[in-house]
């Protein structure tokens, strides 16, 4: 087997990634979360005191590149409580050879190295095996388990809100038809998708909402004012505000992006006004929101991001599995350690499959 150069690891001293990643990175109309945006806010935004963010380049070439964090120094994917997904960003024209490379030289670069941590995965990324029988190549496990789960559904071409609507479960159709002509007597919808000053309004709007709703502390409170200022100027942003029509008060908010040039929504935070609950505020805003999504915007996808809450199935119905790797060497004692706990872990949750 011929060598291959160890992959080379960047630690950025600036809040922003560098000018030579570009070629990695996605535009954010085409993959949101694979994009300069996303990463850039992140790094200016959400992360923790002490992290730092780090770049690994895998390949004689440079066919791969880890966007990833380093917190006393052990590394991970560069993922928050916010992101939905993350993965090995391939360069357009890899194919399957230059990724196994990848994996050898990211392997590399890992031997007698601590194990590092990648979550939020889609198993079916393109290049995702190729890259990991690389790193297998060279030693280095890559450790598959399961993550969290992603809901999400897709419709025809052209679906409207009609059909999405009578596809619903019928308790959901029912409160949404009821909820809805009340709401056109005592609610306000606003939907915001451009910089200005309406926006401004819409962030202390959401801001609000978001004060006065069930949902815990916000660990990183300026996290959602960046990404809605930089997601309208990037023409992804789709926000919504519920208000009360006698006195504007905002009662519900919620916001989504665009991408795959226009053909996917994914909703990232959403919340209600607990004081208005009786009158489903949130529900409501959810069902105007994708009735535009259909409707004017022509989405043919609608995500509904990370986690299995019960709500979700409701307005999606298929559910798809979300993935983490360790990668680890067997021979560095914190590798073998993790790769333990990954069997003990899945012998754990096969015992308790059989006997529930």
């Amino acid at each position: 087997m011929p060598a291959v150069p160890a992959a080379r690891l960047d630690v950025l001293a600036r809040a922003a990634l560098p000018d030579w990643a570009d070629p990695f990175l996605a535009s954010p109309r085409d993959e949101f979360f694979a994009s300069r945006l996303w990463f850039d806010l992140t790094i200016g935004h959400a992360l923790p005191p002490g992290a730092e963010p780090a770049l690994a380049r895998c390949g004689p070439q440079g066919a791969a590149l880890l966007v990833l964090r380093r917190d006393h120094g052990r590394l991970s994917a560069l993922t928050t409580p916010y992101s939905l997904a993350w993965r090995p960003l391939f360069v357009p024209d890899a194919d399957a050879d230059a990724l196994l490379l990848a994996g050898r030289s990211l392997a590399r670069a890992l031997r007698l190295a601590p194990p590092v941590a990648l979550d939020l995965i889609d198993p079916e990324v393109p290049g995702l095996a190729a890259f990991r029988a690389g790193l297998a190549e060279g030693r280095i496990r890559s450790s598959a388990y399961d993550h969290v789960g992603n809901w999400h559904e897709g419709l025809p071409k052209g679906a409207g809100w009609d059909a999405y609507l009578i596809a619903r479960p019928a308790a959901l159709r029912t409160t949404i038809t009821r909820k809805l002509t009340r709401a056109r007597r005592d609610m306000r919808f606003e939907l915001l998708v451009s910089p200005g000053a309406e926006l401004k309004q819409g962030i202390a709007a959401y801001e609000a909402v978001r004060a006065a709703s069930w949902k815990p502390h916000e660990p990183f409170p300026a996290f959602d004012a960046a990404l809605l200022r930089s997601a309208a100027a990037g023409g992804v942003l789709r926000l919504g505000v519920l208000r009360q029509a006698t006195n504007s008060q905002p009662v519900a908010a919620q916001y989504w992006i665009l991408d795959r040039g226009g053909a996917r929504a994914t909703v990232l935070k959403l919340a209600h006004a607990e004081a208005a609950r009786a009158a489903s505020p949130g529900t409501v805003l959810t069902a105007l929101l994708i009735r535009h999504l259909l409707e004017e915007d022509g989405v043919q996808e609608l995500d509904f991001g990370r986690g299995d809450d019960d709500y979700k199935r409701l307005w999606v119905g298929t559910r798809r599995q979300r993935i983490g790797l360790i990668l680890a060497d067997p021979l560095h004692p914190m590798g073998l350690v993790a790769l333990a706990r990954q069997v003990v872990g899945r012998w754990r949750r096969q015992a308790i499959a059989r006997f529930a």
